[in-house]
């Protein structure tokens, strides 16, 4: 045996031991996917369950989660390239790509939020509420918000904004002050609603059950993973695993009420009433398809955003940049 054939069959040998002593090293290789949430999220739920049940290692991939303070550190990690992916809106990225920035979207939740409404402000139809103040989380262009005006200049003939006293502020803070009975009605995200319930406070409107008024049949998706297509394209067995596992996560959670009771604590819910509203909230929003149906869906509410949000909203191109959703997962 020549002295290269020897160093070969040493190298075999030490790399057996290896395998044998340290039988986790051949997950040394996995690759990595790095994502930034907020510590507060509601997503939180859905990447417990993915580490719990190892989903990401059984996609072969490690799962690497950091947790932000707040929705623009996220987007600042994303664009320094500090985390792979994100949740935002498909806005965010259409402005983006109008820009030169090419980032992508794939569906998270198609949940959203609703009007709430105390049940001793006697509001019964949309024209109840001119002259007060009204709630609202997200600010001034918040998706919505939008839609609600859009929705009521078609119902009643005038824009929402224009007859009662918009009040801005942060979703917890809205509902502490209905509850305290200083603010009749608010426009707030749908976990906060769900608490409103569990406190006795009534729906009037939820915005998915307006979209059809305006000619919306099918509920679009609204927020999402967001990343760069670039990195998706040179990862992309990563990515795609990526997304299995996410949709495995959402399957349990759909389907194991024993999983929500694991992540009971997770959630912070007061009472059974507001755990089972927001477990309840959750499935409500699992997206059943992501297809061209349903980015018709979103072209057809891009319009609408566009005429109330105008370029506070979108930019200074009223368009729905090419690409904005990937075409690299599809259910």
């Amino acid at each position: 045996m020549n002295n290269l054939s020897f160093k070969f069959l040493r190298v075999l040998w030490i790399f057996s031991l290896i395998s044998v002593v340290y039988p986790n090293y051949a997950k040394a290789d996995y690759k990595k996917v790095h994502v930034g949430v907020l510590a507060y999220g509601t997503v939180n739920w859905e990447l417990d369950t993915v580490k719990h049940h190892q989903l990401d290692k059984k996609e072969k991939f490690d799962l690497n989660i950091t947790k932000l303070g707040s929705k623009n550190a996220t987007a600042v990690a994303l664009q320094g390239n500090e985390v792979d992916a994100i949740v935002t809106d498909w806005l965010w990225v259409s402005r983006q790509r109008n820009s030169k920035k090419y980032y992508t979207f794939v569906p998270h939740s198609i949940a959203v939020g609703g009007l709430m409404v105390r049940p001793d402000a006697n509001i019964k139809s949309l024209k109840d509420l001119s002259g007060l103040k009204l709630g609202i989380a997200g600010g001034p262009v918040d998706k919505s918000w939008l839609m609600l005006r859009a929705y009521s200049k078609k119902l009643i003939g005038k824009d929402l904004k224009e007859i009662v006293k918009p009040t801005y502020a942060a979703p917890p803070l809205l509902n502490k002050i209905m509850l305290k009975g200083d603010i009749p009605a608010i426009l707030n995200f749908w976990h906060y609603n769900a608490k409103l319930k569990a406190a006795g406070m009534t729906e009037f409107l939820s915005i998915d059950g307006l979209l059809p008024a305006l000619g919306i049949k099918t509920t679009p998706p609204l927020i999402g993973w967001v990343f760069d297509e670039r990195w998706a394209k040179s990862n992309l067995g990563t990515v795609q695993s990526f997304f299995r596992c996410l949709r495995a996560a959402k399957q349990i959670l759909a389907s194991s009420d024993s999983e929500w009771d694991r992540l009971r604590p997770l959630t912070k819910a007061k009472n059974d009433k507001t755990f089972e509203a927001l477990k309840s909230g959750y499935r409500k929003g699992i997206p059943k398809s992501f297809n061209d149906k349903d980015i018709a869906a979103a072209t057809s509410l891009f319009s609408i955003l566009v005429k109330y949000g105008g370029r506070d909203l979108i930019g200074n191109k009223p368009v729905l940049a090419p690409g904005t959703f990937w075409s690299g997962f599809r259910f």
